[in-house]
């Protein structure tokens, strides 16, 4: 699991793919971070568990540059 994580190439595919599905009208992760921003009024689970699914791919990316950055990116 570490590899797969840890794969700047798997990493970027997930983001661009799953993380931004569906793409039109606007990504699905847009719509659900302004839902959220306006208060989240109405959100059930499955749109919280959506959120998640769809943000999870970002906040991998996200770790994956802050460690590089940080000088502490794990080598295979």
């Amino acid at each position: 699991m570490k590899e797969i994580i840890n794969d700047w190439k798997f990493v970027i595919l997930m983001s661009l793919t799953l993380g931004l599905a569906p793409f039109t009208p606007e990504p699905h992760i847009v719509g659900k971070i302004r839902w959220i921003w306006g208060g989240a009024i109405g959100m059930q689970g499955i749109d919280w568990f959506d959120t998640v699914m769809h943000g999870t791919p970002f906040v991998l990316l996200i770790r994956l540059i802050v460690l590089k950055i940080m000088g502490k990116f794990p080598t295979k």
